[in-house]
């Protein structure tokens, strides 16, 4: 492996004269520099970036149009939490989230609590402590200890769930996937809650294949178990990508604060929400699934405001953003585009199925994300991590990974497709498959496995 060099060798053409022709590169300079050099030195290095509309590894928006980029622009440097110094910023801030939970159907929405965050990592995060919080105070004024709280999910949740059963001492309880049961399902809830249970997380889009969790089947087994224990068991959806896709493509499906068990509910408004990197939503049903000691007051920047978050300062700008698109989009447009993403992945899906060496995972699609395996006995001359790749080299990210505990022996592939892939740059990705598979088989023996990239989401 050829050494890192200790310095950056600046090019002659762009750097200005007086200055050195060489910098650290892990220690700071004693002297400035112009910032026209700066910038091409930055731009340089940044350039062997892959190209984002290509990497369909990612959840994450990489698109919006040029009026939100004006816009974003003129609002990077707005600090979300200072409401005192951009009272306006706050007032959008609330718009969003009330109009988020009218979207979600809560039942009476000016009665509904939520914030901003910077994604719906955070947002899980809150909505996760504000249901520890509330189990250990209703375990306190029953005089039972509160020391041992559990939360129950699948295996297949997304990875800050096992961030936050480690940072909040919680322990976690994972169902395992199964062919039998892909998701989350009432079977798996019944065989785990019990009287330490400070919730069930119910997924909206799975990381791993896209589909949905059936959160009405989830309602209705912890409304059997209280029922028959009196044990009141909540539910929290994590909604980070079919958030701001099943009420426009799905509006039929109960899954949201329809369902009395939905306590609370978190999307990422950077991923189908299509605004840029940065923000996330959180919304509870009503005041009373929000503890109270969760909400803080600071007086120090200018007057007297509420804080609930687990980030102080955080941009404001992108805020701005989601509320530009719900002006801008409307529901008929978040439909139009959400469609058009899904229409794309309907169409690389069939197109996928339909070469030899691959077969589908799931029954159809949920949201604009898919995922395949290769078809036992096809060869044993390459699988998908070497597919994977082979895509690479031509600039497309497709990640290869194996299923969550108890299914790691089998390896999927997944696109997940964002507003910005058209039609016609699916149909370039699928010659790019095809090509590669061809050259794949007719490799004569098994592919080495050194240098293989590998995806892992779960715990």
């Amino acid at each position: 492996m050829t050494p890192r060099r200790s310095s950056i060798e600046i090019n002659p053409l762009f750097a200005r004269p007086g200055e050195a022709t060489e910098r650290p590169r892990f220690a700071l300079a004693d002297e400035p520099m112009l910032p026209e050099t700066a910038y091409q030195i930055v731009h340089d290095e940044a350039m062997l970036d892959g190209n984002a509309r290509l990497n369909l590894a990612t959840f994450v928006g990489t698109w919006m149009d040029p009026a939100a980029s004006t816009l974003y622009s003129e609002a990077f440097d707005k600090n979300m939490i200072d409401k005192d110094e951009y009272p306006a910023t706050a007032a959008i801030e609330e718009r969003c989230w009330r109009i988020l939970a009218r979207l979600w159907h809560a039942p009476e929405a000016h009665h509904a609590i939520g914030t901003s965050t910077i994604g719906s990592s955070e947002a899980c995060m809150l909505g996760g402590l504000a249901m520890k919080r509330r189990w250990q105070q209703a375990r306190r004024a029953a005089g039972q200890p509160a020391d041992r709280p559990n939360i129950v999910m699948s295996s297949a949740v997304q990875v800050v769930w096992e961030k936050f059963a480690n940072y909040w001492d919680v322990e976690p309880r994972y169902v395992p996937v199964s062919p039998e049961h892909p998701t989350l399902d009432a079977h798996g809830v019944e065989s785990q809650v019990d009287e330490n249970t400070i919730g069930v997380v119910a997924i909206m889009g799975v990381t791993y294949t896209g589909a949905y969790e059936p959160v009405r089947q989830i309602a209705e087994a912890l409304d059997r178990i209280q029922a028959r224990t009196g044990l009141d068991i909540g539910i929290h959806i994590d909604a980070a990508s079919g958030g701001f896709v099943t009420p426009f493509l799905q509006p039929e499906l109960e899954w949201d604060f329809r369902l009395p068990r939905v306590r609370s509910i978190s999307t990422s408004a950077h991923k189908y929400g299509l605004v840029y990197p940065g923000l996330g939503w959180v919304v509870w049903r009503g005041t009373d699934y929000l503890p109270e000691d969760l909400i803080f007051n600071v007086s120090y920047l200018g007057g007297s405001m509420p804080t609930l978050a687990l980030n102080f300062s955080r941009p404001g700008a992108q805020v701005l953003l989601q509320y530009y698109n719900f002006l801008r989009l409307g529901r008929h447009g978040y439909r139009a585009v959400q469609q058009a993403s899904f229409d794309v992945a309907r169409h690389l899906a069939d197109e996928i199925a339909a070469m030899a060496p691959f077969e589908l995972m799931g029954d159809g699609l949920d949201i604009p994300v898919f995922a395949w395996r290769q078809k036992v006995g096809y060869t044993d001359k390459w699988d998908l991590y070497d597919l994977g790749n082979q895509l690479r080299q031509h600039g497309w990210l497709v990640p290869a990974y194996p299923m969550p505990e108890a299914m790691t022996d089998l390896t999927v592939q997944r696109i997940v497709v964002r507003n910005g892939l058209s039609m016609d740059l699916a149909d370039r990705l699928l010659e790019q498959i095809r090509s590669s598979v061809r050259y794949l088989d007719g490799l004569d023996g098994p592919l080495p496995h050194e240098g293989r990239v590998t995806t892992a989401f779960h715990h």
